[in-house]
């Protein structure tokens, strides 16, 4: 028996195979080690009774987590996963290698992700291009649903918002700033709190006043992430993967063909293909 997990710093993604064939999945909130310790990530397995049940008889792990990206963070996840699968051999992995063998499996390609967070990098078809796109909610993840959600809320803190968006964000929310300003700078998963706000793109998408946002906010991503990987590697097929991708599909494409380029394919929820790709 084996299980694949895809997280990204909101939510991790668990599937759980025999033969195979699904057995059994389940979420749970994101096993990012550069902001959940051991503690909290026990906490948040031992409060899922399908990892329980089977726990003991999974043999082998893959796990794609973003904030994994160095030796020291993949050490230290797998040996807090290995207190609780007792038996099972972890391999440990970040969320861009995932996102490449989702997209690419064994062939090369430019991989994106536009998810909670974002990043970028061409896969050979074995291993990821080094770069230094991955700064985190604070300094980076341009165009991801942490970045859309900081947009948002502080456009409605600044009273910026069209006054319908205005009166519904503040009904939908129900936020003041003492409230806003405290879960940002004192409490813990910040990230996790500006991603929620990515429904309300997906409540207003045709709103003229979103559909901005979202394209300076892709437009910043092409220029900052897809291009500058691509001028180094021309010529490659170009992937996406993720929440932001998946939901933005058309305005993705559409800002693509304004920088006369095209996307081969765009994977929202890349735990399926990790899963095909490690039971076969």
């Amino acid at each position: 028996m084996i299980a694949v997990v895809y997280s990204g710093s909101k939510t991790a993604f668990w599937k759980i195979a025999r033969d195979g064939k699904t057995i059994a999945d389940c979420t749970m909130p994101g096993i990012n080690p550069c902001f959940n310790d051991q503690k909290a990530i026990l906490q948040f397995l031992n409060k899922k009774a399908t990892l329980i049940n089977h726990a003991e008889s999974i043999k082998k792990i893959y796990v794609f987590a973003a904030g994994a990206s160095s030796k020291e963070r993949r050490a230290e996840l797998s040996e807090t996963l290995g207190l609780f699968f007792k038996n099972s051999k972890i391999k440990v992995r970040d969320d861009l290698y995932g996102a490449a063998i989702s997209a690419c499996y064994n062939t090369s390609g430019i991989v994106g992700i536009l998810g909670s967070g974002s990043n970028c990098s061409y896969f050979d078809g074995k291993k990821l291009e080094k770069n230094n796109f991955g700064l985190g909610f604070v300094l980076g993840d341009e165009g991801s649903a942490n970045y859309l959600g900081k947009i948002i809320l502080k456009s409605f803190m600044q009273g910026k918002l069209p006054k319908e968006l205005q009166t519904e964000f503040a009904s939908k929310y129900n936020l003041d700033r003492s409230q806003v300003l405290d879960r940002i700078y004192k409490k813990p998963m910040v990230q996790q709190f500006l991603s929620s706000f990515f429904d309300f793109y997906l409540d207003h998408r045709n709103h003229p006043y979103i559909a901005a946002i979202l394209d300076k906010a892709f437009n910043n991503y092409f220029k900052t992430y897809l291009l500058p990987t691509l001028k180094l590697h021309p010529g490659n097929a170009i992937h996406f993967v993720g929440i932001v991708a998946g939901n933005f599909q058309d305005e993705l494409r559409a800002m693509a063909a304004k920088h006369g380029l095209e996307i081969t394919s765009i994977t929202k929820e890349p735990i399926y293909n990790l899963l095909n790709y490690y039971s076969n």
